[in-house]
């Protein structure tokens, strides 16, 4: 926005990130400090206190929407936000709410949060959904060049909100309303994790069948038409697919009484894959004479994807968890990663990769980060699992 012209204020309740942002220093993966320094060159600004929000024409949510202890939709930082904005609303403003959220969130949480001090939609302010789209790492698809799609609450919101996003992003595309706009979020996320769960569960019996699901995948995946590649995996980490599946299958239950019965399959499948990923280790061990209980184990990339930082969800905490709970010795290393925590406690992080590999008995590539050299790394190691199939398969080295 900033480089489009956009005055952009960023508001947070945070003051020690706000320091830092204004400072230059970024706590974000895909923003560098130096892209951050051309922003706040631009006249991007950070900001704690909420009575900037009175003079902003636009106003938009982008806090996170977890999932709660029992598995459904956590909006209490959405429902926050917008009693932030409800209580500094100007007469005129335009909020769009960009948080991942099953649909009718926009009309029946933030628009009551909204009128709550008197103000009413249509007259004294607009309201819309845009959900965000973002491949964190990708160096081919940005904010600018990935279509934005747009819902409001009435033909006005939405074109307004058209507006204001055609000033720096090269396609928008409105939609009939926000529920189709929230709908649309949560359909391309669980189509990714159906079809990465249809992967994995081939990969399981094509293990038993003594197939190479690896070389399956690369057979499919030359049809130009009919099929897009996906791979298996170790289980399914970030901030979208292990979860945003769960609210639209939230709503479903709620509102119809039914179950999303291809979500919750997919759910099942692909949080049992640690679980499989840990057989599988402990079967490689025992065919080389070496029980799990008191083997060193090293995962390698502890992140949820190649070469980010990000661990949210990641499915090697869960795989930590269970070799921990065999009594396995579990290390990690991750050129991204210094500190790692599973539940309350620090795994060793191994100061010394060559050192580790020579000490651990079995070595586990849970993300492909492009730094490492897989095959040199399966070649110095005296077992190597490899979850992401991209190493080439030898005596020490075995995949998913």
């Amino acid at each position: 926005m900033s480089a489009a012209g956009v005055s952009t204020i960023g508001f947070d309740v945070s003051a020690q990130r706000v320091a830092a942002l204004n400072s230059g220093t970024s706590h974000v993966d895909d923003l560098s400090d130096e892209a951050l320094q051309v922003m706040l060159d631009q006249g991007y600004t950070a900001s704690a206190d909420a009575s900037v929000i009175a003079d902003a024409d636009v106003v938009v949510i982008c806090v996170p929407t977890p999932l709660d202890d029992g598995g459904g939709p956590d909006l209490g930082a959405v429902e926050a936000a917008t009693r932030t904005i409800a209580s500094n609303l100007s007469s005129g403003t335009l909020v769009i709410l960009e948080s991942t959220t099953y649909p009718g969130t926009t009309e029946g949480i933030v628009l009551p949060l909204l009128e709550e001090h008197g103000s009413v939609h249509g007259r004294d302010f607009l309201l819309a959904f845009s959900p965000e789209r973002v491949d964190p790492g990708s160096k081919t698809h940005g904010i600018t060049n990935t279509p934005k799609l747009v819902g409001g609450l009435n033909e006005k919101a939405t074109q307004q909100a058209t507006a204001f996003y055609e000033q720096f992003i090269d396609t928008v595309v409105p939609l009939s309303g926000a529920k189709e706009a929230e709908t649309a979020k949560l359909l391309e996320n669980t189509y990714r994790h159906v079809n990465i769960a249809l992967v994995n569960e081939m990969a399981r019996f094509c293990h038993d069948l003594d197939i190479d699901i690896w070389e399956v995948i690369r057979g499919a995946a030359t049809k130009p038409f009919g099929f897009q590649k996906f791979t298996p995996g170790p289980g399914v980490g970030g901030h979208c697919i292990p979860i945003d599946p769960n609210y639209l299958s939230f709503q479903v239950k709620k509102t119809l009484g039914y179950q999303f019965r291809f979500v919750e399959l997919a759910q099942e499948i692909n949080n049992s894959m640690p679980q499989y990923v840990e057989t599988r280790l402990t079967e490689l061990l025992n065919d080389h004479g070496k029980p799990l209980n008191g083997s060193n184990v090293l995962l390698l990339g502890v992140t949820y994807k190649p070469d980010i930082a990000d661990q949210r969800e990641s499915p090697a905490v869960p795989l930590a968890k269970i070799l921990q709970g065999k009594k396995a010795d579990v290390v990690f290393h991750d050129p991204l990663v210094e500190e790692w925590h599973v539940e309350e406690e620090t795994l060793t992080r191994v100061p010394d990769l060559d050192a580790a590999l020579e000490q651990a008995d079995l070595v586990v590539l849970m993300q492909a980060h492009q730094s490492y050299d897989v095959d040199d790394l399966a070649s110095r190691s005296k077992l190597f699992f490899d979850t992401r199939g991209v190493s080439t398969e030898s005596d020490s080295a075995h995949r998913l």
